[in-house]
C-alpha cells in the first residue's frame, strides 16, 4: 500500500516547510542542502505540482504545499508521538506550553500545583515570549493559550473562557472613590485591536464622569504591573476578571461596581491536529477544561 511512496522526498519537504529553509532542513536532516533540493524536487516530478517558491534568498509554500504539510506534519507528529508512547519513559514525559507573561503569572502558575499533583511524572516549561508561535512551523511547542478575538480552523482547540473587564481596588481605594475622582490605572496593549479605549468604555457603561475631569492616568506594559499598582493603593485598575480572579479571592483586591462589565475576548488552548491524543497534551487539556469550569463557577 505505502510501497510507492518516496519518504526519504517527504521527509525532506516536512522540514524544509516547517523551517522555510532548504539549508535549515540539510542541517535538521544532516545531509547537504543540494541533497535536500533534490529530494524535493523529485517529489514535485512525481506529484505534478510545484511545492515551492524559489525567492531570492527565501523560499515559500504554494497553495498545494500547504496542503501537503499540513496532512504530512500532522501524520509524521503522530507517529513521532505513538513511537515515543512505545518506548521506556524512565524520567517521565515533558510538555512545552506557550501563553503570555500575564496569563502564567496571574491565572496559570497559582494552579499548576493540583496539575503537578495528579501528573507528577510530567514535566512542564512554559515559553512566555511574546511572539506568536506558528504551531505547525515550532514542533518545540506543544500547545498554547492564546487571548484572541480570532479563530483558528487550522488547529485543534478548546475554547476555556470568554474574559470581560471590570474596576477594581484596594478595599480603601474602593471607598475613597465613592466620593472622589481616583487614579486610573490601565494597562497598554500590545495589540489595539483587543482591547481599545477600555476605560472610555467601562465609564460610558456605568454613568462615572471620572474622564471628563482629567483625572491622574498610570499606565503600564503588563497586566501583572498594573494589579501590583492597584494592590499598592495607587488607583483603580480596569482589569479582565480571568487575570484578577486570584487578587479577589484572596481579599488583595474588590471590585468597584462590579455590576457593571465590558466586554473582552476569549482564551483558548490551541494545538496542532493530532496533537491532543499525545498523553501529555491530553492530560494538559482535561487539566485546563476542569481548572476554566471551577474558575468560571467562581467567577459568577
Amino acid at each position: 500500500m505505502f510501497a510507492t511512496l518516496p519518504l526519504t522526498a517527504l521527509r525532506a519537504f516536512e522540514s524544509a516547510s516547517r523551517l522555510l529553509s532548504f539549508k535549515a532542513a540539510a542541517e535538521e536532516l544532516s545531509v547537504t542542502p543540494t541533497a535536500v533540493s533534490h529530494q524535493i524536487r523529485t517529489l514535485e516530478t512525481w506529484l505534478g505540482v510545484p511545492l515551492f517558491e524559489r525567492l531570492p534568498r527565501q523560499v515559500r509554500l504554494t497553495e498545494c504545499g500547504e496542503r501537503l504539510f499540513r496532512s504530512l506534519h500532522g501524520a509524521l507528529l503522530d507517529v513521532a508521538q505513538s513511537i515515543d508512547t512505545l518506548r521506556p519513559q524512565r524520567s517521565g514525559s515533558s510538555l512545552t506550553i506557550s501563553t503570555t507573561a500575564a496569563f502564567a503569572a496571574l491565572w496559570l502558575v497559582p494552579r499548576l500545583g493540583r496539575f503537578y499533583a495528579r501528573h507528577p511524572n510530567i514535566s512542564l516549561r512554559l515559553d512566555t515570549h511574546c511572539e506568536v508561535i506558528d504551531l505547525h512551523q515550532d514542533a518545540s511547542v506543544d500547545l498554547v493559550l492564546r487571548y484572541s478575538l480570532a479563530d483558528y480552523p487550522n488547529l485543534y482547540g478548546v475554547c476555556l473562557f470568554d474574559e470581560s473587564f471590570g474596576v477594581y481596588g484596594s478595599p480603601e481605594q474602593v471607598a475613597l472613590a465613592a466620593h472622589r475622582t481616583p487614579t486610573l490605572i490601565s494597562v497598554r496593549w500590545h495589540n489595539s485591536r483587543l482591547y481599545a479605549h477600555g476605560w472610555e468604555a467601562w465609564c460610558a457603561q456605568s454613568g462615572e464622569t471620572w474622564l471628563a475631569g482629567q483625572p491622574t492616568m498610570r499606565e503600564y506594559d503588563e497586566e501583572h504591573y498594573a494589579l501590583q499598582a492597584a494592590i499598592a493603593g495607587q488607583g483603580l485598575v480596569l482589569a479582565s476578571n480571568i487575570l484578577v480572579s486570584e487578587s479577589v479571592a484572596s481579599g488583595l483586591l474588590v471590585a468597584y461596581r462590579g455590576e457593571v462589565l465590558v466586554d473582552g475576548a476569549g482564551y483558548s488552548a490551541l494545538c496542532v491536529p493530532g496533537r491532543e491524543r499525545h498523553p501529555p497534551v491530553r492530560a494538559f487539556f482535561a487539566w485546563l477544561e476542569e481548572e476554566a469550569r471551577i474558575s468560571g463557577h467562581a467567577l459568577r
